[in-house]
């Protein structure tokens, strides 16, 4: 049987406690990263290898218009798929610490009911910007470049990072629902079909009418549109392309919201009901 915590009286107190508490989670997970090396190389390292095999084996057979370069096109959907992917990283994470218990023991702690869920975002979050530095190196080396300011730079890599705190309230509540982490692990073939109907590795415009506009309201497709945008990459829209994707920094920023008005609550229910 757990015991419920004894709750702050105060708004202002629960803020802090919860704060705190979250704060210290998140340092729980990313210490558990850096004492499994093997778990942020393996991470690292898909990445780089799809940029490799995406530029350099499916770049020359993908013909772009005028002296295009293939990988500037081709780098955004690979930020927008590593953070994607962390559903599937944040899902096995979670099953695996609830078939160890450690759920249990958190909710038996005078701690906030939120900062378990909270805290494994935050972590999720930070090491996702660890993820996007290394892919960015990765892709300068390839040839792509990013040509607008500064500030477009941090806008774009702003709307990555909303999407992954979205993807990760996803991974949270698929990850406190599945049977243990080899059922969450079941999850990562998934989300293939997600980022491949979408913009992500090709034009919308070669494929077929009910498939293009599946790919062109895809939340995957927004973000992808809107950091090619803002690094001034090619996009390849074309002038009939739907709406969200005639106004994609506008859905990148919408799209996360909903999924986490969404799945986060649902997670933080989820994890509540687990007690009783």
């Amino acid at each position: 049987m757990t015991i419920a915590p004894a709750l702050p009286h105060t708004f202002a107190a629960r803020t802090r406690w919860a704060l705190a508490d979250t704060w210290t989670v998140t340092l729980r997970y990313l210490t558990h990263l850096r004492r499994a090396p093997e778990r942020i190389a393996i991470g690292l390292a898909f990445p780089i290898i799809s940029i490799l095999l995406f530029g350099y084996v499916f770049g020359s057979a993908i013909p772009m218009p005028g002296n295009g370069n293939y990988n500037e096109y081709l780098i955004p959907g690979m930020f927008v798929q590593a953070m994607v992917f962390g559903i599937a990283g944040q899902s096995v994470a979670v099953a695996a610490d609830v078939a160890r218990g450690i759920g249990d023991r958190f909710r038996s702690m005078p701690m906030s009911p939120v900062a378990v869920v909270s805290g494994q975002t935050g972590a999720e979050v930070i090491y996702a910007t660890l993820d996007l530095v290394v892919m960015a190196v990765c892709g300068l080396v390839v040839g792509w470049r990013f040509h607008g300011s500064v500030g477009e730079m941090l806008a774009a890599f702003g709307l990555l990072l909303m999407l992954r705190f979205a993807a990760t309230w996803i991974g949270l509540y698929l990850g406190l629902i599945v049977r243990g982490p080899e059922g969450a692990g079941t999850l990562t073939p998934l989300l293939f079909p997600v980022i491949m109907i979408s913009n992500a590795f090709v034009p919308t415009d070669s494929m077929p009418t009910w498939l293009r506009v599946v790919a062109e309201w895809n939340p995957v497709s927004a973000t992808v549109g809107a950091i090619r945008q803002l690094f001034h990459n090619p996009t390849l829209t074309s002038a009939d392309a739907s709406w969200p994707m005639r106004h994609p920094v506008l859905m990148a920023v919408v799209w996360p919201i909903v999924l986490t008005a969404i799945f986060l609550p649902l997670a933080v229910r989820r994890y509540q009901r687990m007690s009783r």
